[in-house]
């Protein structure tokens, strides 16, 4: 069944806030070359692999998030398994594709018509180098969403990230359109900046990866990025520690205790 992106990004997670609690993106990282030997034989292995694990971890998740590397790299048959991922999510929790495009206006208007138009996603991930041409094609769709790369959690990122003014930087080019349309990509490995962003951009919503695998800080991202109890304003995603927490024939099972722990310890985080 096709999704119908019948209701913005922002609606969706507000509501799925309110009805699950849960602040948890469940990040679908889907790699190939990881998935559990006893899928190997199955026609589309990424899709059987994502259709498991969504109907284990749903109940958990506020919002999903496929990375499209990981569809791209299976070819045909990858981008099939994206497709229908996309269409099994439960209507009322968000999608977010982890893209990360940022190009001239007409190249992203590409982008827009593929994702929003065609995919039907909720939201993307981009990278904002180029400019407001990035946001426009966005701006333009009633309802779309993104994130825009601020301050990233890989090592590397002070390449460019450079140390001082970053936060007031990135908040600044932010902070210039609608918070009903974009938020921030906000590293949990960015500790010293996450106080400062959240007081640069109060009301927006943050897309926080890091916890985990790239060894990121749950307690300081609660203590310091959450708007406030009632609308945290954030999105906790992990990938790897939920859909890889066990390559045997249970990974379905190990994937719900694992997205399951993961939000009951973000909801007693708020509770403090």
């Amino acid at each position: 069944m096709e999704r119908t992106r019948s209701r913005s990004f922002l609606c969706k997670y507000q509501e799925r806030w309110r009805t699950s609690r849960s602040l948890l993106c469940v990040g679908l990282d889907s790699d190939i070359r990881q998935l559990p030997a006893c899928l190997a034989r199955e026609a589309n292995p990424i899709w059987e692999f994502n259709r498991r694990i969504i109907d284990a971890t749903a109940e958990f998740a506020c919002a999903f998030k496929p990375n499209l590397a990981f569809y791209l790299s299976d070819g045909l048959r990858g981008m099939e398994a994206l497709r229908r991922t996309v269409d099994y999510i439960p209507e009322e929790i968000p999608v977010i594709l982890d893209c990360k495009v940022g190009d001239i206006g007409s190249t992203m208007e590409q982008y827009a018509q593929s994702f929003f138009d065609r995919l039907r996603v909720d939201a993307i991930t981009l990278n904002p180098l180029m400019g407001e041409d990035v946001l426009q094609p966005l701006l333009r769709r009633e309802g779309s969403f993104a994130f825009a790369l601020a301050l990233t959690s890989n090592p590397s990122a002070r390449d460019f990230f450079l140390e001082g003014g970053v936060a007031e930087l990135a908040a600044g080019w932010i902070g210039r359109f609608p918070a009903q349309q974009l938020g921030a990509v906000i590293g949990a490995t960015q500790t010293d900046d996450l106080r400062r962003m959240r007081g640069l951009l109060p009301g927006r919503i943050f897309l926080i990866p890091g916890i985990g695998a790239q060894g990121g800080d749950l307690e300081a991202v609660l203590s310091n990025a959450v708007d406030s109890a009632e609308e945290p304003n954030i999105l906790i995603n992990s990938s790897r520690g939920i859909i890889f927490a066990d390559c045997g024939e249970r990974f379905a099972e190990a994937a719900a205790m694992a997205a399951g722990e993961l939000r009951d310890r973000i909801r007693q985080g708020l509770e403090r």
